[in-house]
């Protein structure tokens, strides 16, 4: 196990030093953690709804360890509200994500801002190594990321190219997609510390790199972390019940939420109706939009087609 572990590392590191970038989106979790242990001559870059959030005491936390210049962008909920129409536009999409988005959005305009070009993001690093909490359900958690390895995509590329700045993604490098294809997934996801934690051998390989608390810190999503997921209640309440399931019968969508039905109608307003596809094969079952093969996420309206679980 060592040697994978180090062999790991040493690739991690090359790769990472390798794709020179001047800023880096931060939350303090373990991804951009480890990007900012490699270079931590990196802008960090964290943003915050109303300093609410884990990101911004993680990434303080980071930022004294390392000695990093830092920049903190404090969005107020009105501010982020009225950004919706325009990150549904950029992206093309009404995925219920949009909260994750929108805290990439304003991490990129604040690089923008204050003039960087280039900004490196942990982007890849979940899907590769186990990250989320739902992949421990997946039966044949190995062949599931073998598949989406091969069609990954991220909303900062499509951010990027609106801001002009260019996105580094050390984890989408082919050598660390193809190490990542070698390693059992019982050395990706292990229970410790009373719980299952995924991406265990991303943390054995750096965890005397940071402090323990950033190596063994719970799973963040973006939005949980930035405090962007109070939008969702804010705008959930924006939609009466009853106005939720007389516009379920109008529009030819499977809404998630009431939340899903707000995007979909800003998504209509900014572009238009969707451009359905006429052939039924590889469309989307939520949106009818036309789908790449082996693609289990609509990038449109963000439905997910399921996969083997346990």
């Amino acid at each position: 196990m060592q040697k994978i572990v180090l062999e790991l590392k040493n690739i991690i590191k090359k790769v990472a030093q390798k794709n020179k970038a001047e800023g880096l989106l931060l939350s303090g979790g373990l991804d951009s953690s480890i990007l900012a242990s490699i270079n931590p001559n990196l802008i960090g870059i964290t943003v915050n709804l109303n300093s609410n959030g884990d990101d911004l005491k993680y990434s303080k936390l980071l930022v004294k360890y390392f000695n990093m210049k830092h920049y903190q962008k404090i969005v107020k909920v009105k501010e982020a509200l009225n950004s919706i129409p325009e990150v549904i536009k950029i992206l093309k999409s009404f995925d219920p994500a949009i909260p994750n988005d929108i805290a990439v959005y304003f991490g990129l305009k604040e690089a923008k801002k204050i003039g960087i070009k280039s900004v490196m993001t942990g982007d890849g690093s979940d899907e590769l190594f186990g990250g989320y909490s739902f992949m421990k359900d997946i039966d044949n958690l190995q062949s599931y990321i073998k598949k989406i390895s091969k069609n990954m995509s991220f909303s900062s590329n499509e951010l990027g190219k609106y801001f002009g700045i260019k996105i580094i993604q050390p984890f989408l490098d082919k050598e660390i997609i193809n190490i990542a294809l070698r390693i059992p997934i019982t050395l990706k996801i292990k229970k410790g510390y009373n719980k299952f934690l995924g991406k265990w051998i991303l943390r054995k390989a750096f965890e005397d790199e940071m402090p323990e608390e950033i190596v063994w810190q719970d799973k963040r999503p973006i939005e949980v972390g930035s405090g962007m997921t109070k939008l969702r209640r804010i705008i959930t309440s924006k939609i009466s019940d009853e106005e939720f399931e007389e516009k379920k019968k109008l529009y030819p969508i499977k809404f998630l939420n009431k939340e899903h039905l707000y995007y979909y109608e800003i998504y209509r307003k900014e572009l238009g109706n969707i451009p359905i596809s006429k052939n039924s094969k590889n469309r989307c079952p939520g949106c009818k939009v036309k789908m790449k093969q082996n693609v289990f996420h609509c990038k449109v309206c963000g439905y997910v087609l399921n996969w083997r679980i346990k």
